[in-house]
């Protein structure tokens, strides 16, 4: 019962929909405006960059906290610590995937994914991020990096030499993310996928 409660609490928290929340305060729907998706792109896609990347972070931060502080409470058990911290990771994905106060509809849950993992796996995360970064640099496309990233964590997950249920956190964190880009993975093969820009995000 102790793992059900702790799956159950990292869902509610996944579930808050910031994007969502940001844009209806400042009048927007962001469920019917650009993509129609509530994560930090289409945010800043509909909104501009300040809102995206405030978005981003918070997506990332209610991950990021909340293993974090089963990492220091847990400090003396640093295999249990992990073992709880990726069950948590794997409900606040699932949460800000499909958000239960969003009818199920959610983001495509990288930033949450990112703010998990640089507490379990801060070297892969850096990577990963490196990777994001220098795909979305020469390409300007959001997906692309991200799947690049996604990509990135069960690899060099097992290139470091990661204990097996950080890796298979890692893959699983990669097929959620595959999941959730099909429909960019199919704009990507015909060559329509939308690109970032720099003229028109501010």
């Amino acid at each position: 019962m102790f793992y059900f409660w702790i799956f159950l609490g990292g869902y509610f928290l996944g579930s808050i929909p910031f994007g969502f929340i940001i844009a209806k305060a400042r009048g927007i729907d962001i469920l019917q405006a650009g993509s129609g998706n509530p994560g930090a792109t289409n945010v800043k896609r509909v909104m501009g960059k300040k809102y995206g990347i405030l978005v981003f972070f918070l997506d990332c931060f209610k991950s990021l906290l909340p293993i974090a502080a089963v990492k220091i409470y847990l400090q003396a058990y640093p295999e249990l610590a992990n073992n709880i911290g990726a069950l948590l990771l794997v409900a606040l994905v699932l949460g800000h995937c499909c958000s239960i106060f969003l009818k199920f509809r959610g983001g495509k849950g990288v930033a949450t994914t990112i703010g998990g993992l640089a507490i379990l796996m801060p070297t892969i995360t850096l990577l990963g991020i490196i990777l994001w970064y220098c795909v979305f640099t020469i390409t300007r496309v959001v997906s692309l990096a991200s799947l690049c990233f996604a990509l990135s964590l069960p690899l060099n997950a097992y290139l470091f030499a990661y204990q097996k249920e950080i890796i298979w956190l890692a893959f699983l964190l990669m097929v959620a993310i595959f999941f959730r880009h099909i429909s960019n993975i199919r704009r990507l093969w015909n060559g329509a996928e939308n690109r970032f820009d720099r003229k028109n995000n501010p």
